[in-house]
């Protein structure tokens, strides 16, 4: 899952509540204006419960796939 699907599926508010960020941070992840902060990408992970991988959030930080995710957690794997 991308971002903006996450954004999409659980709203605007919610998912600011959720990732503890700024609305306006929120709104400009959803249409693509800005990317998560290199030193978000694991928090905003964790807070969607591992739907959105660091790979899919940042490949240019995390180029494979399992990067950064937690110990014997596969990409895709419900949380």
């Amino acid at each position: 899952m991308n971002i903006r699907a996450y954004i999409l599926m659980v709203g605007l508010e919610e998912s600011a509540k959720k990732l503890e960020v700024s609305l306006p941070a929120v709104k400009h992840y959803r249409n693509g204006i800005r990317q998560v902060s290199p030193v978000n990408v694991i928090s905003v992970c964790a807070a969607t419960g591992w739907q959105i991988t660091p790979h899919e959030l940042r490949p240019d930080v995390y180029p494979n796939p399992t990067d950064g995710l937690p110990a014997g957690k596969e990409p895709g794997e419900a949380a």
